[in-house]
């Protein structure tokens, strides 16, 4: 290919080769796609069904002075068993609300505890059942959870959504790019074919999702096994974590620092924690509200080892942000370090408000609204791109050369050839879901390729 390609046919092959890539993304990649958004628009709309179907766990007409958190968790372990281990407790937030004490139990799955609701009033058990992370949610969102994260598959199943959002935010762009590219200068009265409103409504839908669709792959990546890996030890290198309480003992530390997705780690059912008396509960809670800690949603979790302190950490993800947290010594039920939302670092603060939007839980019911709105037509954007293909897909088998990533790769001069080499590699060394699946669709194509000019030449 001549060094001196004009810059017009240069152009023309490096959107040819753009228009292909957005192709593989949309036929192969595109009903991984679907899934993650069908499943995480069903999941921002679980909370209320949740609240109505677990209703006599989350909530007691027995209205009344609470009891000391140590008498309901008293219960709570004569329920259980006077030898469970309590993972965390949740005082009830709110007159009519109930109070989760959380046992470590064997057998749970990651992130996973036992709680039993107890009637702050009356001390009467009102549920008994699994919950999950630090958002605390039930059976139902915890299946719809694993299953838009992993299809239910575990770490292997984690693969399909880290695919599903390295190639979004590439698909929602070249898709852009290629409409500017590609669209008339001025409008021209056409006959509307099935084919043509088919690709209206597609590009339509995909500039008017087109900031939610960045949003959600760039979130959605810091929760992926691979890319979520690197995008933290960038975070780590450039400061940009999340503040954490230090939790040790003894002077001098300084303090630590905590991943935004800490409620997905797996927590270890046999882990080793200090014996704890149930009185230090309401004294840890009262020391923590004396330093500032004013949420009324908060979590009170005991030490994990005898020179640890026991943490209070509000969990009010909605706005304005609750999630300011303090250390408290067990011994002498001193605050021994804070944390304050407000002295985030703003990459700090972004990040939390990023995930916490994600999930639905920031603004509450208008997140949700806006979240189902764009999963739903995200779906709905797909669904068009395959019947476009469809549509328009060739009456036979034979296919030209020029539709393929080779060709459009090999029409381009040695300087761009060489440029999208280098920028393919960084992409998969930074995404390498996304490399790996790049090198299928190159092997694919190349084969295609290769058989479509030996049929040229026979020809």
């Amino acid at each position: 290919m001549s060094a001196n390609l004009s810059q017009p046919a240069c152009r023309g092959a490096l959107l040819t080769l753009l228009r292909r890539l957005h192709f593989y993304i949309g036929l192969f990649v595109g009903p991984f796609i679907f899934i993650a958004s069908l499943s995480g628009a069903l999941y921002v709309l679980t909370p209320q069904l949740e609240s109505a179907l677990y209703h006599q766990a989350l909530r007691t007409q027995e209205i009344g002075p609470q009891q000391p958190l140590a008498r309901q968790i008293a219960a709570a372990r004569h329920y259980i068993g006077e030898d469970a281990r309590i993972y965390a407790v949740r005082p009830a937030p709110k007159p009519g609300d109930t109070t989760r004490v959380q046992f470590v139990e064997a057998g749970l799955g990651e992130s996973e505890s036992r709680a039993i609701f107890v009637a702050p009033a009356t001390l009467a058990i009102q549920g008994d059942m699994t919950v999950y992370g630090t958002s605390g949610v039930l059976p139902l969102r915890t299946w719809i959870d694993q299953f838009h994260r992993s299809l239910l598959l575990g770490n292997a199943g984690r693969l399909y959504s880290e695919l599903a959002a390295s190639w979004l935010w590439i698909a929602a762009l070249g898709g852009i790019v290629l409409w500017l590219t590609s669209r008339p200068k001025r409008k021209l009265k056409v006959r509307k074919t099935p084919q043509k409103k088919a690709r209206h409504w597609h590009i339509t839908l995909g500039a008017a999702l087109l900031l939610g669709l960045l949003f959600f792959s760039v979130t959605g990546l810091t929760w992926s096994q691979w890319a979520g890996g690197n995008i933290d030890k960038m975070r780590s290198s450039l400061g940009w974590m999340t503040p954490q309480v230090n939790t040790t003992l003894t002077p001098g530390n300084e303090p630590s620092l905590k991943d935004p997705h800490a409620e997905h780690h797996t927590m270890m059912p046999g882990m080793a924690m200090p014996a704890v008396d149930d009185q230090m509960w309401d004294r840890v809670l009262a020391a923590a509200r004396a330093s500032g800690i004013e949420s009324n949603k908060v979590e009170i979790r005991p030490a994990r080892a005898m020179n640890k302190a026991w943490t209070v950490t509000e969990i009010d993800r909605a706005w304005p942000t609750h999630v300011d947290s303090a250390a408290v010594d067990p011994h002498s039920f001193k605050v021994i370090d804070r944390t304050f939302f407000a002295d985030f670092p703003l990459i700090a603060k972004l990040t939390r408000w990023g995930i916490d939007a994600h999930m639905g839980v920031l603004f509450g019911l208008p997140n949700q609204i806006l979240l189902a709105a764009f999963g739903f037509g995200l779906c709905a954007m797909i669904i068009l791109g395959y019947r476009m293909w469809w549509l328009k897909r060739p009456a036979s088998s034979a296919a030209s050369p020029a539709q393929t990533l080779s060709e459009a790769w090999h029409a381009l001069p040695g300087i761009w050839r060489t440029a999208v080499l280098i920028i393919a590699a960084l992409f998969g060394y930074c995404l390498p879901v996304m490399g790996a699946s790049l090198l299928l669709f190159i092997a694919a194509d190349a084969v295609r390729w290769r058989k479509s000019t030996l049929k040229l030449q026979v020809s």
